[in-house]
Formats: C-alpha cells, sequence, structure tokens
C-alpha cells in the first residue's frame, strides 16, 4: 500500500514543495488502487469533486468538510487548515449529515454546540481510496473513515480527557443546499435515527430527504439540542478511548436506511471494511492495465480512472426503493428485481452527461458495460415516472441542468456498441420525445416550468436558435449559437437510433435536421457566428469574446463543435487544408496557456484568460485535438494530442489536475482516453462505433473486457519502435494485420486480440 511520507501519519512539507510521491518497494507490482492520489486537485475542489472515504458511485461519500457554504469553493479543501465536520453526501446538489467528534468539560457544552471545528494539519493526515485518517488538534481526536455504498463508518480515538462525545449538525448551510426541518431521536442505549431535508435550490426545484440510522458502541449519555439544528451527543463511558459509529442513509425511510446499514454493515471490523472498498476500487481499477512511464503518470492515470468512476451516486436501497420527485408529489418508486429479490440494478443521481460523448460514452462503453447499462436503465426510469428523459437528476428531480438533449448521445453509443440490456423502444420514445417541442431539449439550463428558453421552435422553423432569445429569459445558458450546433449533432446521433431501429422516416428527418450547423456558419468570419431572430449576424462580433452567444466557451473553441461532420464543416472553411492551417493556430496560441482557460474549478470566467482559442478546461472544445484527422492531417492529432496531455493533464498535487470543470468523472475519463490512445469524435453514435487511435501515453496498456458483453477476453496495445521527430503513430496493425489507417471498429476491438502501434 502506497503511503505518503509521514510525520506521524500523512504528508510532509517536503512532499507538498516536491511535489513527489514516496515510492513503494515494488511501484511498478503496486496494485492500481495504492496508485490513487486523492488529493489531486484538492485546493480548488467543489461540494462533489473531492473523494476519499467512499466506493464506487457510492450514495455515501464520507469526508472532511473545510468548507461548508456553496456547491463551489466548498466541502475538502486542502488550503484551508480547519474541519467543520464529516458530512455523508458529496453530491450533484446535496449534500447531508454532517457529524463531528468532541471532547469537552461539563461547562462548555453551550460553546461547543455553538462551534465545534478543529483545525487539524496534512502531516497528520492520511488520504486513500476508500480511507481518510486525520487528527482534530482541538480535541486530540484521531478520527478514521471509511464506507460501503450506503454506509459510513467511523472510528474516533481520544486522547484528551474529560467527557467525549458527538456533535450531529442537522442545520445551516451544506455544501449546495441548506438543512432544514432536522429531527433526531433516539432507539435504545446506543441507536440514533432522523432525517433532514436539502432545502430547494435553483437547479434542484424540489427538497430531498436524507434519512439516517446511527449506531454506536457506546451508550448515550444524554441529547442535547440547540436552537440551529446541532445535537450534542454525550457517552456514558468517559473512560474508553475508542468510538466506533456506523450510518446508514437512504432517501426512502428511516426504516430503509437501517435496512441499508444491516445489510451492508452488520459487524464492527472498521479494518475489514477498508480491505473492502480498496478491494472493490482494485477490481474496476484492475480492468485497464499500462505498464511503462514515469511512476508520476501511472499515479495521475489510476487517478483519472478513480475519478471517471464517481461523482455521479446511487440513490436507491439495498431493496431497490428509490426517491421519485418527477411528479406533483413526492413518492417512493420500486426498482424491478430479479429472481433472488435482489434489485436489476441501481438508481443514480447524477450531473449532466454534456461533454460525456467525448468521455464516458467511450470509457464506460468499453470497459464498464455493465455500470453503462445501469445508467441508462435509470435515466429509462425517470422517463417512466415523470415523462421525460432527464439530463442530470438529482434525488428524484429533474434539475434541467446545461442545455440539449444531453442523454440522447449517451443512450444511442450504448446500444450500437451492442449493450442491450434495457427497453430500446421506450429508450426511443423518450429520446424523440426530448428533440421535439416541450421536451428537454426546447428547456435552458435549470429551466423547469417552461420549454420556451432553448429555442427548439426556431430551431424547427429557422434553422438556427437566435441569440438573444426574442421570447425572453427562461434559465440559464440561453446561447443561441451552441444551442443550434449541439441540437444538430445530437439529432444526428438520434437519426442513427432511428434507423438502427427501421425508423426510415425519423431517420430522414433527424438527419436533415443535423444539418442547421449549417446555418450558424457565417462565411465572411469563417466562424460560428450568433444571429437574431431577424437572421441578422452579431454586430459587434469578437470570436474570443466568452459566453456570447456561446456556451461557457467562445466562437472560436465552439466552431469546431461538429462532431458529426468535419469535412462538412471543413468545406465551409474553404476545404480540409484552410480549416487546418486556422485549427493549427488556434493551438499554438492555447499551448502558450495550457489549454485551459483558468485554474483548476474555475470555467474560464475571467475575460483575458476566456479568450483562449482551445480549452481542455471544459467541455466545449475538448475534442478539437482529434479534428486534425478529418482534416488529412492525423500528425497533427498525434503531436497536439500528447501535447494537452503534457500541459493539462499531467500534475500531480494538491494544486492542480483538471485545470477547470472535472463534472463528475468526465475530465478523468478524458484524459484516461487520451493516455491510452482511443478516442471517438461522434461519441460512438454510429453503427459498429470506430475507434481513432493516437500513440499511448504508456509503453502497454492491457484491458480486461467484461465476459458478459464481449467475449475476446482482453485487448492489448503497445507500441513499437522510435523516430526522430516524436513520439508519434505512424501506423497500426490489429492482430498482425495492418489496419487501413488510424482506426479501428469496436466490434473488431472488443473481440479481443492484440493492437500493435507503430512509431
Amino acid at each position: 500500500m502506497i503511503k505518503y511520507r509521514f510525520v506521524l501519519i500523512g504528508l510532509t512539507g517536503c512532499f507538498l514543495a516536491c511535489n513527489q510521491l514516496e515510492t513503494p518497494a515494488n511501484e511498478q507490482t503496486a496494485r492500481p488502487v495504492d496508485l490513487v492520489y486523492p488529493l489531486l486537485d484538492a485546493a480548488n475542489s467543489r461540494w462533489f469533486f473531492f473523494n476519499s472515504a467512499t466506493r464506487p458511485f457510492g450514495m455515501v461519500n464520507l469526508s472532511p468538510d473545510t468548507q461548508t457554504d456553496g456547491a463551489w469553493g466548498s466541502g475538502y479543501r486542502y488550503d484551508t487548515d480547519t474541519i467543520r465536520g464529516f458530512s455523508h453526501i458529496h453530491a450533484w446538489q446535496m449534500a447531508g449529515l454532517s457529524v463531528m467528534p468532541v471532547t469537552f468539560e461539563k461547562e462548555d457544552e453551550e460553546i461547543i454546540l455553538a462551534d465545534h471545528a478543529s483545525p487539524f494539519a496534512h502531516e497528520k493526515e492520511t488520504v486513500e481510496a476508500g480511507y481518510h485518517a486525520v487528527q482534530l488538534e482541538r480535541y486530540g481526536i484521531r478520527a478514521e473513515l471509511t464506507s460501503t455504498v450506503r454506509a459510513g463508518f467511523h472510528r474516533y480515538t481520544f486522547h484528551n480527557t474529560g467527557s467525549k462525545g458527538l456533535v450531529i449538525d442537522l442545520g445551516g448551510r451544506l455544501g449546495p443546499s441548506d438543512m432544514v426541518n432536522g429531527t433526531l431521536k433516539q432507539d435504545g442505549d446506543r441507536n440514533l435515527f432522523g432525517q433532514v431535508d436539502n432545502a430547494p435550490t435553483r437547479r434542484r426545484p424540489k427538497p430531498v430527504t436524507v434519512f439516517f440510522y446511527i449506531q454506536l458502541d457506546q451508550p448515550i449519555g444524554a441529547i442535547l439540542p440547540d436552537s440551529a439544528g446541532k445535537f450534542l451527543i454525550t457517552l456514558r463511558q468517559p473512560g474508553s478511548d475508542t468510538l466506533r459509529m456506523k450510518v446508514g442513509l437512504s432517501y426512502t425511510s428511516v426504516d430503509n436506511a437501517r435496512l441499508n446499514l444491516e445489510s451492508e454493515l452488520p459487524h464492527w471490523a472498521f479494518d475489514r471494511v477498508v480491505r473492502e472498498a480498496k478491494t472493490e476500487w482494485n477490481g474496476l481499477l484492475s480492468r485497464i492495465r499500462v505498464e511503462g512511464g514515469t511512476e508520476s503518470d501511472r499515479r495521475r492515470f489510476y487517478t483519472d480512472l478513480w475519478h471517471a468512476l464517481q461523482g455521479r451516486r446511487i440513490i436507491s436501497d439495498v431493496n431497490g426503493a428509490y426517491p421519485d420527485n418527477t411528479g406533483a408529489a413526492f413518492r417512493v418508486g420500486q426498482l424491478p428485481l430479479d429472481a433472488g429479490g435482489k434489485p436489476r440494478f441501481n438508481h443514480y443521481n447524477s450531473d449532466s452527461f454534456w461533454g460525456a460523448q467525448w468521455t464516458l460514452n467511450t470509457l464506460w462503453g468499453l470497459v464498464y458495460p455493465e455500470i453503462y447499462e445501469e445508467f441508462v436503465n435509470s435515466l429509462l426510469v425517470y422517463y417512466r415516472d415523470g415523462g421525460l428523459i432527464p439530463r442530470g437528476p438529482s434525488g428524484g428531480n429533474y434539475t434541467n441542468v446545461m442545455t440539449g438533449a444531453s442523454s440522447t448521445p449517451f443512450i444511442v453509443s450504448a446500444w450500437q456498441k451492442g449493450i442491450r440490456g434495457f427497453d430500446v423502444q421506450a429508450a426511443y420514445e423518450g429520446l424523440r420525445k426530448n428533440h421535439l417541442p416541450n421536451g428537454m431539449m426546447g428547456r435552458a439550463g435549470y429551466e423547469h416550468d417552461s420549454a420556451l428558453g432553448g429555442g427548439l421552435e426556431d430551431y424547427i422553423e429557422k434553422g438556427y436558435v437566435p441569440y438573444p432569445n426574442p421570447k425572453g429569459n427562461f434559465g440559464f445558458h440561453q446561447d443561441g449559437a451552441s444551442l443550434t450546433l449541439e441540437y444538430a449533432y445530437q439529432d444526428w446521433t438520434l437519426a442513427q437510433l432511428a434507423k438502427a431501429l427501421g425508423k426510415e422516416e425519423d431517420y430522414r428527418y433527424f438527419l436533415t435536421r443535423s444539418e442547421n450547423y449549417k446555418n450558424q456558419f457565417d462565411p465572411g468570419s469563417g466562424w460560428m457566428r450568433p444571429k437574431d431572430v431577424a437572421g441578422n449576424w452579431k454586430d459587434p462580433f469578437d470570436p474570443y469574446q466568452y459566453e456570447n452567444g456561446f456556451n461557457e466557451s467562445n466562437a472560436a473553441q465552439s466552431t469546431w463543435f461538429v462532431p458529426h461532420d468535419i469535412p462538412g464543416l471543413a468545406e465551409l472553411m474553404g476545404g480540409p487544408e484552410k480549416a487546418a492551417e486556422k485549427l493549427q493556430g488556434q493551438f499554438e496560441t492555447a499551448a502558450a496557456a495550457n489549454f485551459t482557460s483558468g485554474t483548476s474549478h474555475d470555467r474560464g470566467e475571467d475575460p483575458d484568460r476566456a479568450r483562449i482559442p482551445v480549452n481542455y478546461g471544459n467541455q466545449p472544445s475538448i475534442q478539437t485535438a482529434f479534428v486534425f484527422n478529418y482534416l488529412g492531417r492525423p500528425d497533427l492529432t498525434q503531436f497536439w494530442s500528447r501535447e494537452v496531455i503534457a500541459k493539462a493533464f499531467s500534475g500531480l498535487s494538491p494544486q492542480t489536475g483538471y485545470n477547470g470543470d472535472e463534472d463528475q468523472g468526465l475530465m478523468g475519463a478524458l484524459a484516461v482516453l487520451m493516455k491510452i490512445g482511443l478516442f471517438q469524435m461522434n461519441g460512438g453514435t454510429e453503427a459498429d462505433p470506430a475507434y481513432e487511435l493516437s500513440c499511448p501515453w504508456f509503453d502497454k496498456v492491457t484491458i480486461a473486457l467484461d465476459p458478459a458483453y464481449y467475449a475476446g477476453g482482453e485487448i492489448t496495445m503497445e507500441k513499437m519502435g522510435k523516430n526522430g521527430d516524436g513520439d508519434f503513430l505512424r501506423s497500426a496493425a490489429w492482430n498482425g494485420k495492418k489496419l487501413d489507417g488510424l482506426s479501428i471498429r469496436h466490434g473488431a476491438l472488443t473481440r479481443g486480440g492484440h493492437l500493435v502501434m507503430n512509431r
């Protein structure tokens, strides 16, 4: 197991200054889970970004909170020095159940309730996948955390004298939510239960209730509440040096919280749970094995892969009960059960799949198809309950996060890759509905009560989305030029599914709509350019101005958002040669800023940095290095993709990592794909999707295929040879036969074999 350099437990100042990790005795044979570095980018943390004591997609994501006010700049932030509590939920628009062990004198009870925060030091901290330990300096308590999927497990070792207890905080601001209506009751002499609501937010319009059941291994003395939703729990065994606490969660009932706890954590063996957490993580991470590169490269790789397998959280119980907030009133839904009485799949909370076409679609579709299938089935549960396939649900709510119908390419790609364990006719029906008026496509970001902000009717009638929206303001991201491009691509992906299902009329209709991107291109300026409802181009127009007709981007970045028809875009620009020259200039300029528009978790709102022409700190232009493949310049794809890895995705410290908006595994997945040399421009949505090849960052990559989906066993990719002008891929051979170009189809790849990448 990899540890960081210790004074007592944790990192030393030398590590922080030198940005190096201590090498285990045999690092090349270390388990992938032991190479994970959870502190990556932790200085810039967003509420749901940081992970330590959690399982893959776990309902519980247990970790210290140093900042608690807001969805951004909150949670565990490495450069702060005070812990305010250990909370169990760090999810998209959700939080819940903050606890803090304390020691105190009788006369200090009110002081502790009012302010129980404690300083801590990284020199006395251990942070690993599935485990977090830290010393609370104020109390002399060593706090250790781990978890199962739906239960948190705490172990506190007390070193100070005085009374010992816990503060359970069910009030105030916690991340994105106000905690309200908190209740806490005692059950026997060692158990507690209760609930607390996440009040509605601008993004999540309905409340979400967190139910919990707590078991202690010591008897409770008293419960002392205050008026702000905090409770001080005293203990009846003041001489005991160790307290263990188990916390089961549910979004449906206290009974199910207790069921989740007793089903997943029926014992008190803390170290066993830590081992099991690591084993579970290692099983998923080990599906990709990399050899070669530096130790920093390998650690960053498995940290990227670790991020791609979390953020989006399970919200269903072990018995399949789940919260449904899609209708007029809250209800508890029930997932279908298998013959053994277990749920056929999990139900999920998720940020949107905006950008997943270049990230999760490819990674999950090839390496984790069973996870992919679960997410598709979960999206269809929302459709059956609420009438729309969502683009980012939270606690059973529709949030309508971001824009368009981002779930369309996600679901289409699953079907085209042979992932078939879902009702495709229902999926098509729901996706088609989203692409028509009153569906998801017509809603602006966080538009809950109408479907006017997306400008879909104008897109259908005029062939583009006007900017500004002539109907008014209804939500966020009403940037017409970006919407036109996004809708056109998503229409193309829906057309591919219609074709696969024999729906010829729909295929022709949506394929025709997919050419609407051409109406947004201004031949005079050479850019995609906003235009108003009368058809007038925006004037004045600055292609580098941020968010002026373009969502979280500028015209220079978003002009290349035509992933379904790069050759058609090139013709608008005067041909492939001119298009390549234009994009080359953009990359040369962006390289000086390391291809990012801001510091980590800053998507580029700084007006100067936002003028960057290619941005790998947010999703809208993360495909651009591979555009050169379609312009007759694969050499430039090879060159710039490696430059992006080196400058944007190679850091390994708390202060750097994703240089922008990681968004629940999207950028981690992108980094993984670029480092193993696989990419899909259209998100893998055509029949038998193609993978574009680039030179892997590592000497050898081995991918273990899931035999329930793909019969090929494993894929081995090796790079061979050297050349004098860079680490560029010249040709490739699959199972001894040279490929025609630098791509390979999904069907061939998943039959397993050996891919030789010749430099």
